[in-house]
Parts: C-alpha cells; sequence; structure tokens
C-alpha cells in the first residue's frame, strides 16, 4: 500500500474471528479473506517492502497494465500540494524525505530509511506504473509518495498505498488533501478504494479513519519468511463519481 499519515472501525463481521489464509507474496494478492476483498499494505495503505518476488506478485496479481480507461499517474493538483508521475530523476529528493526513521517506526518495514532498503522500494515504484510523488507547493519539495496499484476493471475496484509523508507534514491537512485528490480521481472508474495498514501501526489506522475508511477484516500476509498482520479498510464511491 498508506506512509504519510493514513486510519478501527467498531463492528466487525462475524467472519473476521475465523483463521484467514497465510499470503504469501509469491501469489496472486488479491483474494477474499473474511467477505472482504484486497491487498495487504503497510502503513496508511501500502504495501510492504518491495523484494523481486515481491513486485513480481503484485504485477501478476494486478490487471492495471492491461486496462484501458483508469489513469493510473495523473497529475492532480490541490490547494497546498500536486501529485504527478514518479520518476527515476527523483530518487535523491524522495529519498530526503524518506530517510527520517521515525516515518517507519511503526511500519512492517521499519528499515526503509536506509538508502538500500529505500532503494528497492523506489525500483517497485518505477516499475508499477501507478506511483505519484507529493510536491508542497509553497515550496517546490519533494514531501512524499503514493500510488495507485491493482486496478480490477470488473469490480471496478483499486487499492491506494505505499504513502509515506515527510514528517514536517503530518498532524496538518496535507494527508487528507492528498487522500481526495486520489481518491476523487479513483471514483470516476472505481466503485470501491482499498487501503491495507499494518496491524500495528496506529497511527495510519487512526488517519484512516479521519478520512472515512470502514474496517473489512484482518489477514496476515507472509514476506521473506516473515508473517505480518494487516487490515483492511475500503471507501465506496458516491454511485454518481463512477464512470460508465
Amino acid at each position: 500500500m498508506a506512509p504519510d499519515a493514513a486510519f478501527l472501525c467498531a463492528g466487525f463481521p462475524a467472519e473476521r474471528f475465523t483463521k484467514p489464509p497465510r499470503r504469501r507474496f509469491g501469489q496472486s494478492l488479491w483474494h477474499t479473506v473474511a467477505g472482504g476483498r484486497g491487498l495487504a499494505n503497510n502503513q496508511e495503505g501500502q504495501p510492504m517492502g518491495e523484494t523481486n518476488s515481491e513486485r513480481t506478485a503484485l504485477t501478476e496479481g494486478s490487471s492495471s497494465s492491461a486496462t484501458p480507461g483508469f489513469d493510473l499517474q495523473p497529475t492532480l493538483i490541490g490547494e497546498t500540494v500536486s501529485l504527478r508521475a514518479l520518476h527515476a530523476e527523483d530518487f535523491e529528493s524522495l529519498y530526503a524525505a524518506a530517510s527520517d526513521a521515525l516515518i517507519w517506526e511503526q511500519h512492517p518495514e521499519p528499515l526503509r530509511y536506509q538508502r538500500a532498503v529505500f532503494e528497492g522500494f523506489f525500483a517497485g515504484a518505477l516499475a508499477s506504473g501507478g506511483a505519484l510523488v507529493a510536491t508542497d507547493k509553497g515550496s517546490g519539495a519533494l514531501i512524499g509518495s503514493s500510488r495507485y496499484y491493482d486496478w480490477q476493471a470488473d469490480a471496478q475496484e483499486v487499492a491506494i498505498g505505499y504513502t509515506f509523508l515527510a514528517r514536517s507534514h503530518w498532524g496538518g491537512t496535507t494527508n487528507r488533501e492528498m487522500k481526495k485528490l486520489m481518491l476523487d480521481h479513483a471514483f470516476r472508474w472505481a466503485k470501491v478504494v482499498w487501503f491495507h495498514v499494518g496491524s500495528n501501526n496506529w497511527r495510519s489506522r487512526k488517519a484512516m479513519e479521519r478520512i472515512g475508511g470502514t474496517l473489512s477484516h484482518e489477514a496476515r500476509v507472509e514476506s521473506n519468511g516473515v508473517a505480518h498482520d494487516y487490515v483492511f479498510y475500503r471507501i465506496e464511491a458516491p454511485k454518481r463519481n463512477i464512470a460508465r
């Protein structure tokens, strides 16, 4: 999956208390668990640190590259922040924003502030075809990134994740503005947007609540032999916004 800032709701479905299957990133990631559909992400909706096998799994699990219509890398302009497609030359500026260890302390991949680890994350972002960078409109500085992924044309569902924001932009309106820009764009085509959050990432879970995310279910995902627990949030589109 979001990241920056981002989202617990009461009222778990009864099915949640059944033991979900353990997932491996080598498998197709779109799946049904406890009555909900989604992918596992970290923070407020970003999948975990990406190895080559994980990037392959994400690519194989997504129909986005073969689906016309949904623009996965739009330019989105808000009042204080803008989003645009990620480019290779953005690495140093984006790493400068990501190299703060405190950004990742509740993340399933807490070492992402290290350059070598971030390089893998950045390579996966470039390869995904759906990564965006966030720019502070006042200073012109890159302050974070996010991503659309796993666009499912038949179901009209997509995920937003892999999000992070520099701590200088925590606690204000930036995360909400970013999410609104991305949700408004996604709802031109999607009926449901999914966010995947590390279970212990309380900062991101609270942020998801603030933007209206509904807790769907929990699942355990295994990466590199280590199992991580995730919670799956969803936001449904206003019916009038969906393109036909």
